[in-house]
């Protein structure tokens, strides 16, 4: 079976500048979860939720910092390849299965969740496979294209959903600011269970560790991390002070997606129902999380099993797709969606902090060796 190369050494065709990372982390940490996120946290931190989110941005500095110094390490290598390089040949392989794993069922639950939000708000008896079909049509045919189609596509669906973050400014005048007083009222153990439930909404900046062999600018790469989730941070937290105001306690924690239901109050001439636009329009929001997520997914049975990407790519969506028909339950949606979130706080925070420490150990270690050579 062949070795699984540790650094990536890509064709210049493939690599793309490093200021696109912004774009990259922004797009993958805003996605479905955001129209949910501040009733999420409210159910923890209550009018301290805000507190949760800051904190949560700064632990994914953080942990960023970490990821970046331990690629620095190598000269171009990602994950699946730093894997190799500490664990060996068979161990490796399972840490990347499960990687392969996470991803993938990370696509799939942003797209039930879309598909939920859609069937609720706008079609309620469209079919679960239908418009899954649809959006796997999409999400395939960009994934296809490559990394730097894939790039493009977290570009382009940035700045044409930039507009919405406007449209928080209607429900701004509405707001009652003693909702969001008196501060510091919950309690730490409080504050950080936000902060742990903020996790699965701002994953995303850990796709730096499978797109780093493709950026040119390397030396760049944090600084532009840094900003694309301090920015994902700043929109987190205007929501959920916005959040916080606009709805009383009751309708907050009985508002499934408060987001989208402040839209609702949006009154444009010929147009009675502005939350349909917002709902449709999200797609361009979700598109370029599930392309990253997917790109990574099949990326991985490339570099693990030189298992061939398009193929891996079709295979993979008849799976999602198949996976489609057998939950139509919203509360065993619920269930996949706070195990996969429970995954991704273990997998996107407390394990790459693990592998860092492994990593700079080894790399320690080798040094002493070749001195005392």
């Amino acid at each position: 079976m062949k070795y699984v190369e540790i650094n990536v050494n890509p064709k210049e065709r493939l690599m793309f500048n490093a200021f696109l990372i912004m774009f990259i982390i922004h797009t993958a940490q805003t996605g479905v979860g955001i129209a949910g996120l501040p009733r999420i946290i409210y159910m923890e931190a209550n009018r301290d939720a805000w507190i949760s989110v800051i904190l949560s941005g700064i632990l994914v500095s953080f942990v960023l910092f970490l990821m970046v110094k331990m690629l620095e390490t190598y000269n171009s290598a990602d994950l699946y390849g730093i894997h190799m390089d500490v664990y060996g040949k068979w161990i490796s392989k399972a840490f990347n299965i499960l990687y392969i794993g996470y991803y993938l069922s990370v696509t799939y639950v942003i797209l039930m969740n879309y598909i939920e939000m859609v069937q609720a708000w706008i079609f309620p008896k469209i079919p679960t496979w239908l418009l899954m079909g649809l959006l796997l049509f999409l999400m395939v045919y960009g994934v296809l294209g490559g990394i730097r189609v894939v790039v493009g596509i977290a570009f382009f669906g940035l700045i044409l959903a930039f507009w919405l973050l406007f449209m928080i400014y209607t429900p701004i005048k509405f707001m009652d600011f003693n909702h969001l007083q008196p501060v510091l009222t919950s309690s730490p153990k409080e504050i950080m269970m936000g902060v742990y439930k903020t996790s699965f909404t701002i994953i995303g900046f850990d796709l730096v560790l499978f797109v780093y062999p493709y950026i040119k600018e390397k030396k760049k790469v944090f600084k532009y991390a840094l900003i694309g989730a301090g920015y994902s941070t700043f929109l987190f937290t205007v929501v959920t002070i916005v959040s916080i105001g606009f709805f009383s306690e009751d309708a907050l924690l009985k508002t499934i997606w408060p987001v989208l239901s402040m839209f609702k109050i949006l009154r444009i001439p010929n147009l009675e129902r502005f939350e349909f636009i917002a709902v449709s329009f999200w797609m361009l929001v979700i598109l370029p999380n599930i392309c990253l997520y997917f790109w990574v997914a099949s990326r991985g049975m490339k570099r693990v099993f030189d298992f061939s990407q398009k193929k891996s790519i079709y295979l993979f969506a008849s799976l999602l797709w198949i996976l489609s028909l057998f939950v139509n339950d919203r509360l065993l949606m619920n269930t996949i969606t706070d195990k996969v979130g429970t995954t991704s706080f273990i997998l996107s925070f407390i394990y790459p902090s693990c592998l860092f420490i492994l990593v700079k150990s080894k790399q320690f270690v080798k040094k002493k060796k070749g001195v005392d050579a």
